[in-house]
């Protein structure tokens, strides 16, 4: 049984090795091997050289620093669907794996995909809080399609309506039959979109039970949800690749929101001009940042 660990990284060096670090340093079940696939986005502090010398094993490949998260990940995935993987792990550079991460969460795929595979998502926490990070999310309102809550995780899974990429293990069955992330979508939304995608294909997404690493949460400092900024600097920063990027929402809400998708489209960008995001709120676009 093989486990492909899809993971990007862009000159974050030590971050990456300790990554990598945990990741081989977590138990697997007996005849279970996992194989790593890192994308290097044109790292200036060597990073893909440290990479080659502490961890031999792992297939290193070559970006251009302008992939970002999705497409760092959407050509790490290609590379991996070329071989016949049991499992496909998706793992941000910044997530720091417990010992028994892989165990729960095969154990989880095994538990609640006993029928049918299912998406597994691991909730991450952050260090400095103590509060989970990233996660499982599920929908606040029928009404309101993309916008989205992080569920808190417990001691039993838990149905999600979507997730963050951050740990989750897709089994190959669902990754044949919904492909690869979109590389529509420029930096973020990649994930929450398969989700949805993997669910209208009659797939459901599980968050496995307890906590599976750490990963300290973004702030909203420098992003257009910091309020202390000028409007200028805050559309420029939305319009970024790290914001809401309106070639990736657009994208995005077509697919998600029905016949009014235009609605939800302007939303954002209208909320942002008329002063709508206030200092302490949280909106569903921060689930995309």
């Amino acid at each position: 049984m093989k486990i492909a660990v899809l993971i990007t990284c862009y000159n974050r060096k030590d971050t990456t090795l300790a990554c990598l670090d945990f990741l081989f340093k977590t138990s697997l079940p007996a005849g279970y091997l996992i194989e790593v696939f890192l994308v290097d986005d044109g790292s200036s502090d060597g990073t893909a050289d440290a990479v080659r010398t502490s961890f031999s094993s792992v297939h290193v490949i070559s970006g251009e620093s302008n992939l970002f998260w999705c497409r760092g990940m959407h050509k790490a995935f290609g590379f991996a669907l070329e071989d016949n993987f049991n499992y496909y792990l998706w793992l941000n550079d910044d997530t720091m794996l417990q010992p028994d991460a892989l165990l729960r969460l095969l154990e989880c795929e095994a538990t609640q995909g006993n029928k049918k595979p299912v998406i597994v998502v691991g909730s991450t926490v952050d260090e400095k809080t103590g509060q989970p990070s990233y996660g499982g999310v599920i929908r606040t309102s029928r009404l309101k399609p993309v916008s989205f809550q992080r569920l808190v995780p417990g001691q039993l899974p838990q149905l999600c309506d979507s997730m963050n990429g951050n740990v989750v293990l897709i089994p190959a069955k669902v990754a044949l039959a919904v492909g690869n992330l979109d590389p529509a979508f420029e930096h973020a939304m990649g994930d929450t979109d398969y989700a949805l995608r993997a669910r209208k294909l009659g797939f459901e997404v599980w968050l496995g039970r307890g906590i599976y690493g750490s990963c300290d949460h973004n702030p909203n400092v420098g992003t257009f949800l910091d309020t202390n900024q000028s409007f200028m600097q805050r559309w420029q920063q939305m319009m970024g690749r790290k914001g809401l990027p309106w070639r990736s929402w657009l994208v995005f809400t077509q697919r998600h929101t029905g016949p009014f998708w235009l609605l939800y489209f302007a939303w954002p960008y209208a909320r942002l001009i008329c002063g709508g995001y206030r200092k302490g709120v949280k909106t569903p676009e921060e689930k995309h940042s």
